[in-house]
């Protein structure tokens, strides 16, 4: 008995389907095959699945390009044509869109020749510079507050930093009877905060000497320099 002529229509089952798909494609492209080595003809398969994946055999004498190119003058058309149409049109826009933000960029700088505006396109220029001048003065303070707050930290740092060496070279005691005291500059201490302001490491230079001087110290101190990163 021979076998039942299959009904050719949509397979429902999803499962079923992918295996048929299987089958079926692994016989085109040995079809496409044998076409290319026995009949020495020039062969191109390009199959997308049901879930977007690709499948293509070309035969080994030619290139997809080549093959396409063929196709085109045998049937007189230009495949790229709308392609290359779109292209263009897309272009055009994006030149205008560029030309209007350029002329946007000399009116905001001063270089386009401001006569040429109309009272309400000047109000709308007049708008966008008031909008962007706050825009840049928060940025600004917001800036400034974050430097304060660094200086402020590393200000406490370098404090830590004094009451530690003072301890060490105390013995211990921080209070009026400590042997050594911070000596006074107010010149390293002003250019050590401006250069700390401006978001630098600096060093600090401290210069312990004895609150008490006597004799046979001769009253000389100890200078150290401290770095605040």
């Amino acid at each position: 008995m021979g076998r039942g002529k299959i009904e050719i229509k949509r397979i429902e089952n999803s499962t079923n389907r992918q295996v048929t798909y299987s089958k079926r494609r692994a016989g085109i492209f040995k079809k496409a095959r044998e076409l290319t080595v026995l009949c020495d003809a020039e062969v191109s398969l390009i199959i997308f699945s049901s879930t977007g994946k690709v499948t293509e055999y070309i035969s080994p004498s030619i290139s997809q390009k080549k093959l396409f190119d063929r196709y085109q003058q045998v049937q007189q058309i230009d495949l790229w044509e709308s392609h290359y149409e779109q292209l263009q049109e897309n272009l055009k826009k994006q030149k205008e869109v560029n030309n209007k933000l350029r002329r946007e960029i000399r009116l905001r700088t001063g270089e386009s020749d401001l006569n040429e505006l109309s009272l309400d396109e000047l109000r709308s220029l007049e708008q966008n510079l008031e909008n962007s001048t706050k825009i840049v003065r928060e940025r600004k303070y917001h800036v400034l507050g974050t430097q304060s707050d660094t200086y402020k930290k590393k200000n406490r740092s370098l404090e830590e930093a004094y009451r530690r060496l003072v301890h060490a070279f105390g013995g211990g005691r921080e209070d009026e009877d400590s042997h050594y005291v911070l000596a006074n500059n107010e010149r390293d201490v002003y250019g050590s905060s401006v250069t700390l302001a401006n978001g630098e490491g600096s060093h600090i230079s401290f210069h312990l000497q004895p609150s008490q001087p006597n004799l046979h110290s001769g009253g000389e101190g100890y200078s150290y320099n401290l770095q605040i990163e």
